[in-house]
């Protein structure tokens, strides 16, 4: 993040890290706006991720920097950016996304409040399942319709994840991540028919339960009213965390304890009541709170309560 940097070490650093290291290209201011970026990166195998976003900039690549011939996403979710290949110029709209051929010269020039997703996966992992991926380059595609929203919210949802992923975890991640790509660009029918069920169920778990963290309000949530806003019937949504071996039950259980943990070990909630907590958590009935939160956390909400406040 370039904002715990002086102004005029930005743009050296920028190049040295994310340009030379992390992109193999160059990086070049376009305008007088302070040099802005925040990237968060995430490498599995075969696939590099990475998220944020930038100010106006050029990253541009020279013939002598090619070395691979990666297929790229961009995903602009704000802002836009213009990207040229070779003699083949495109803008990638906000909201728009764009597979674009790695391994080529050309450069990509941000425009104001830009922020992107971005996935560069491995051309000899894609081939078998797409046939001619060059065919499905330098194509505009909205980033919420389709695999392409599952596909974003997928890898949105592991940046927002600490940890790094164990060894076979990462491997099983990558897969659904090549899944859903290939199902955005067009899979072979016998790759469609197993992406459809690996990939695709992944991403709509991942996105299920990054909704459900996310809402404000955890009181009466279903699997009906999850189901609903989802597009998908009540016994699927529930399906798919059995395939986990965790009913939906559980998952809302869980979201709920854990913010009220959070709160409880936060000093802004201490001058409120541990019902009070236990109700904006999702729970109506205290007794029960107590029950699921010592069952949880072997504590009960006082001794997490005092143990921070102590801290």
């Amino acid at each position: 993040m370039t904002d715990d940097l002086p102004a005029q070490d930005r743009l050296p650093m920028l190049r040295e890290v994310y340009g030379r290291t992390i992109l193999n290209a160059d990086l070049e201011q376009v305008d007088d706006s302070p040099i802005q970026m925040d990237m968060r990166v995430r490498l599995l195998p075969g696939i590099g991720i990475a998220t944020g976003s930038a100010s106006p900039i050029r990253v541009g690549v020279t013939s002598q920097m090619v070395d691979n011939d990666d297929v790229i996403l961009l995903a602009a979710l704000a802002g836009g950016s213009h990207m040229q290949i070779g003699r083949h110029e495109e803008s990638v709209l906000p909201g728009c996304a764009m597979f674009v051929p790695g391994g080529q010269v050309g450069a990509n020039v941000t425009r104001p409040g830009f922020t992107y997703v971005n996935l560069r996966l491995e051309r000899k992992a894609l081939q078998p399942l797409l046939g001619d991926v060059s065919r499905m380059m330098m194509r505009p595609i909205p980033v919420h319709e389709g695999p392409m929203r599952l596909l974003l919210s997928y890898a949105t949802a592991l940046q927002q994840m600490d940890e790094a992923l164990p060894g076979n975890m990462a491997r099983m991640v990558a897969t659904h991540l090549l899944d859903l790509t290939a199902l955005t660009l067009g899979a072979t029918r016998d790759a469609e028919q197993v992406a459809l069920g690996r990939g695709l169920r992944a991403a709509r778990l991942a996105a299920i339960k990054s909704d459900i963290a996310a809402r404000a309000d955890l009181h009466g949530i279903s699997a009906e009213e999850i189901a609903a806003e989802h597009g998908l019937s009540p016994r699927y949504v529930r399906k798919l965390f059995e395939s986990e071996g965790l009913s939906f039950t559980e998952f809302a259980l869980g979201q709920r304890l854990k913010r009220a943990y959070k709160m409880l070990a936060d000093p802004v909630w201490a001058c409120r009541s541990i019902t009070d907590i236990a109700y904006e958590a999702g729970f109506n009935d205290l007794s029960y709170f107590n029950r699921a939160f010592r069952k949880r956390y072997d504590a009960t909400p006082t001794d997490v309560r005092s143990e921070a406040l102590a801290a």
